[in-house]
């Protein structure tokens, strides 16, 4: 795969495993990159430059903006996300993927595995649980007004939060 978008002009990568299969054994999200973009989520505005990259029927269905970020994209209409500048400031953008965490899980997802990356961003997504945890924790079942900004955060993160 060569990627040309905004943020990345031929980059490449292989893919070595099966789509949406062969996962690290303690790497096991709730939803698929198709699924989370089709509830809504970075304000529709995140993957509107990159889709040559990916299956186009990732994207039939998503919620996108392409012309700005629209928060009534989102499925809990709440922002939950910082800026990318804020990202690269934390450290959060490792490896290739400028794009933060959900671009390393497309990209994983479709089968590309860089060892060290991949160690990395499983580790981050193992410790996210922790707002799931709080969500079922604090909420009743399906109350989908408590604590929307953690709901949306563990949809971005391929959690499922509709507990």
């Amino acid at each position: 795969m060569i990627v040309f978008d905004k943020m990345q002009q031929g980059y490449s990568y292989e893919c070595v495993a099966r789509i949406g299969q062969d996962f690290a054994p303690d790497f096991t999200p709730q939803l698929t990159p198709k699924e989370i973009l089709e509830f809504g989520v970075f304000e529709g505005h995140y993957m509107t430059d990159c889709q040559a990259e990916f299956p186009p029927d990732w994207f039939e269905n998503a919620q996108l903006s392409p012309e700005k970020p629209d928060i009534q994209k989102n499925y809990f209409k709440v922002k939950s996300r910082m800026s990318l500048q804020e990202w690269q400031a934390r450290g959060w953008i490792i490896g290739p993927d400028s794009r933060g965490w959900f671009q390393w899980y497309c990209r994983y997802y479709m089968g590309r595995r860089l060892p060290e990356v991949d160690a990395k961003q499983i580790a981050r997504w193992r410790a996210f649980r922790r707002h799931l945890s709080q969500v079922e924790k604090n909420c009743l079942p399906f109350d989908f007004n408590c604590r929307p900004r953690q709901r949306q955060a563990l949809l971005q993160w391929a959690y499922n939060p509709f507990v």
